[in-house]
Order: C-alpha cells, then sequence, then structure tokens
C-alpha cells in the first residue's frame, strides 16, 4: 500500500493536468448540440485508461455512448464495478460565471469547471487509484470494470438497457460509486441512503390564442392563474404536502438514524449566507438535515406563461406550464407517486382549462444496510485515508441508475462521495477542492483492499 500510495503523491501534478484536459469536453448531455462533444470525451476517457493498462472498450448506442474499462481478470478474485459519468450539465446562465465553464481554472487550490466535481474528478480519482497500482506493479485485491456513462444528467436510458443486455458481462460482487458528498474534510462520510426522483410537466391551455384582456379579461379564465393556484394547493405553509396518499408509504426516521444524522456539522446562520437567503424553510418537526436528505419534497423547476420580454404586453396567455420534480424516500415508489399527483391535480383543476400531465425522468429512492459488512469495510477505508471517525449520511439527490443496479444486478452499491456543499453541482462556478481529489484516490486505494477482504470472507 505505501508504494501505492507513494506513487500517488509523486504523480498528483500530472494527475491535475490530465483532470484539466478531461474537463476542456463540453459534454453536455442535455444539448444536441453537443453530442460531438460528447461522443470524443467519451473516447478520451477510453483511451485514457487504456494507456495506463486497462482493457477499454465503447460502447455506442441511441444517444451518447458507453465506456467500459477492465483490469487484467483473475479468475479467484472478486469483482467490483466503479461507476461514473462523463456527461455534465448545462453551464447556463454563462453570465454568472467566473471564467468560462469548460476552461479549468485553478485558485485556492481548487478547480472551476463545469463537471469538475459532477462527476468528473470524482471518478478520475478511482481511475487514478487503479493506475497506482498498475503501474506500481502492485497486485490488485480485486478484479475491477469501470462503468462510465453519458446520460447520468439526461435519466441513464441508455444504461438501463445496456445493464440489462448485458447483466452475464456485468455480474459482479459489488458496485462502488462517488457521485454524492461529504459534510466537509473533517467530516468523511459513506452515504447509505439516496433520496428517489419523480418529474413532471403540467401544461394547462385555455383559449386558441394569446387574448387582449382589456376586451376579454373578466369572462375568460386566464391559465397561468389556474396554473398558480394549483401549485398553491399542492403545499401547506408548514412545508407538508397537500396529495392525498403522498405520505402512505414514507419509511419513519429510526432514532439511531436521527442520532446519526444529528452528528452531520451544521450552522444555520453560514449555511442562510452560503445561500444568500433571509430564512431556512422546511417541513416542521425535522431538522434542515433531515428535511434536505431524508424527507420527501415538492419544488417547482420552471414556470412559464405569457410575454416575458421588455416592458408590458396586456393579454391573456394561452397556455401556462410549469416543470415539477417530488423527491422521495424510501418506501415510496415513483410510479405510484405520480399516479396520486396526476389524480389529485386532474381533480383540483377547473372546467374553465383543459389540461395535460406529462411524466418525466425518474428512479426510485436507495437505502443500504449501514451494518453490513461491505459497508463497515468503507468506513474503515475513510477512518484510515482522513485519519478521522467517519459519520453515516443520507443523501439529498437522486442517482436513479443506483436503484436500477440493485434490481438488475442484484448487488449493492458503496457510496462513498467526494464533493463538498459548496462545489455548486449544477450551478455556475461549480469546483472541485484538489484536496478531494487527493484523498479521493487515497480513499480508493485502501478501499479496494479492504472491499477485497471483506468480499472474501
Amino acid at each position: 500500500m505505501e508504494t501505492v500510495l507513494s506513487y500517488l503523491k509523486n504523480n498528483f501534478n500530472r494527475f491535475v493536468d490530465e483532470f484539466c484536459e478531461y474537463l476542456r469536453f463540453p459534454s453536455v448531455s442535455a444539448q444536441k448540440e453537443h453530442k460531438e462533444d460528447t461522443a470524443k470525451c467519451a473516447d478520451w476517457i477510453a483511451n485514457h485508461c487504456k494507456n495506463i493498462g486497462l482493457d477499454a472498450r465503447v460502447y455506442k448506442t441511441n444517444n451518447h455512448p458507453i465506456v467500459i474499462a477492465n483490469t487484467p481478470f483473475k479468475d479467484n478474485k472478486p469483482r467490483i464495478i466503479i461507476y461514473g459519468h462523463y456527461d455534465v450539465q448545462p453551464p447556463e446562465p454563462l453570465e454568472l460565471w467566473a471564467s468560462p465553464p469548460f476552461s479549468p481554472r485553478i485558485a485556492d487550490g481548487k478547480v472551476y469547471a463545469r463537471g469538475a466535481s459532477d462527476n468528473k474528478g470524482q471518478h478520475l480519482a478511482h481511475i487514478k487509484a487503479v493506475e497506482a497500482y498498475l503501474k506500481s506493479n502492485v497486485e490488485l485485491p480485486c478484479n475491477i470494470t469501470f462503468l462510465i456513462e453519458g446520460e447520468e444528467e439526461v435519466g441513464s436510458a441508455e444504461l438501463l438497457k445496456f445493464l440489462k443486455e448485458n447483466k452475464k458481462m456485468l455480474k459482479c460482487d459489488v458496485v462502488m460509486a462517488s457521485d454524492n458528498g461529504i459534510p466537509g474534510l473533517d467530516y468523511p462520510g459513506l452515504t447509505y441512503a439516496l433520496r428517489g426522483v419523480a418529474a413532471m410537466e403540467i401544461k394547462v391551455y385555455g383559449p386558441s390564442r394569446d387574448l387582449h384582456s382589456g376586451i376579454y379579461g373578466g369572462a375568460v379564465d386566464n391559465p397561468a392563474m389556474v396554473l398558480c393556484q394549483i401549485l398553491a394547493r399542492l403545499r401547506d405553509k408548514n412545508g407538508k404536502i397537500n396529495i392525498p396518499g403522498f405520505y402512505d408509504d414514507v419509511r419513519k426516521l429510526t432514532s439511531v438514524e436521527r442520532k446519526s444524522l444529528a452528528r452531520i456539522p451544521f450552522n444555520e446562520r453560514e449555511f442562510k449566507r452560503f445561500l444568500v437567503v433571509p430564512k431556512l424553510f422546511g417541513e416542521r418537526g425535522y431538522s434542515p438535515i433531515e428535511q434536505r436528505t431524508a424527507r420527501p419534497t415538492i419544488e417547482i423547476n420552471g414556470i412559464t406563461s405569457g410575454y416575458q420580454g421588455e416592458g408590458s404586453k396586456t393579454i391573456i396567455p394561452s397556455v401556462a406550464s410549469a416543470k415539477l420534480t417530488f423527491r422521495l424516500v424510501p418506501d415510496q415508489d415513483k410510479d405510484k407517486i405520480l399516479d396520486i399527483v396526476f389524480k389529485h391535480i386532474k381533480k383540483i383543476c377547473p372546467p374553465t382549462v383543459r389540461i395535460e400531465l406529462i411524466k418525466g425522468h425518474s428512479g426510485d429512492p436507495y437505502i443500504l444496510n449501514p451494518d453490513s459488512p461491505l459497508c463497515k469495510a468503507a468506513l474503515t477505508a475513510l477512518k484510515k485515508a482522513f485519519n478521522r471517525e467517519p459519520v453515516l449520511l443520507r443523501e439529498g439527490g437522486s442517482i436513479p441508475i443506483i436503484t436500477d443496479i440493485k434490481r438488475i444486478l442484484g448487488v449493492d452499491t458503496i457510496l462513498a462521495g467526494l464533493a463538498l456543499p459548496d462545489d455548486n453541482a449544477h450551478s455556475p462556478n461549480e469546483k472541485f477542492d484538489l484536496r478531494c481529489f487527493e484523498i479521493g484516490m487515497k480513499i480508493s486505494a485502501i478501499l479496494l483492499q479492504e472491499l477485497g477482504c471483506a468480499l472474501k470472507k
């Protein structure tokens, strides 16, 4: 292990240069104009894996490619799949970036670029750990397969098909992923639960065209007003969702879980300052950490209607729309939730308009027994890498493919995140702390040893 860790330390500057090269690809999976860029990015990471001694292949799909890279396999060893994604969120609004989103900037020990934290830096740390084993001629304790997709930010539809079609090829003992975060460098953490997500869009149609608000106002219902009234009825002033049956299957937090979550450092004043909000808001009866990680939510992601240009235009808009997401917790089912939401919205929609409800991407919540041998192995690795006692975490975000992996491959996923709370994932000025990059490689190198031992027992 000392030889492996020395290799990581001695080559760190080169790793940072390669990281920046990876970040220059505008691999935005949601935007068609970047399809060629995502393909080039997949080729780059596949070639990079080949150069360090892996057998790598790019699998074409109906959308963005999937990269599979294997270490030399030995029959007597367990197999670990390490998951990551090379696609990134759209960088807009561009005017809020301090530097171009695909021109990596290093300042104060941090790399600023779209995809730095989510997810290129996190899975590259694992690749570098494996490189250290191979280049140092230190025997790997496990067979390793990297599974790096290009559609995580748009729902992983092609990877879902790939898992189903290649179930035998991907047979493994456990999956490892770093697509989440930790509370801070002083508080390493292992995530044992993820919230799920269910997305939808509401469209409210009124007159066949925009109408003069003076001539027709008062006799024709306004789709924008109707939409606002519907949305306002979906949540009460205490943060509780007003949809019958929504909480029926929610698994309650145990006293042990609440105590564990209470160990996570949280300063409300600093949190408000970071978010630039005057006051926090959340479901009454739960702490901010519980609200963000272990309780279901409803959010309006976008709302559109009528004239939005300079000055005024006195109209009744013909259509209004809103995009919503629900964050779900164990044991809520994404399909059941959308069904009861659709039923409720149709019930409260007035007959003066026509409504259309459209299902979007979705993913079920995920939970892993924190007392399992694999979790204990991961906690041991975190403690060795950070020289601190790790905390158990629940993640408020969603990684839908993790539940698909469990369902299709029948294995659990160890979520050892490396991102910090202020990394601005999905926001302007996304960053990745180079200390996290460095420690992440160390965690990965140690974790492979610990998981290898746990899987052989």
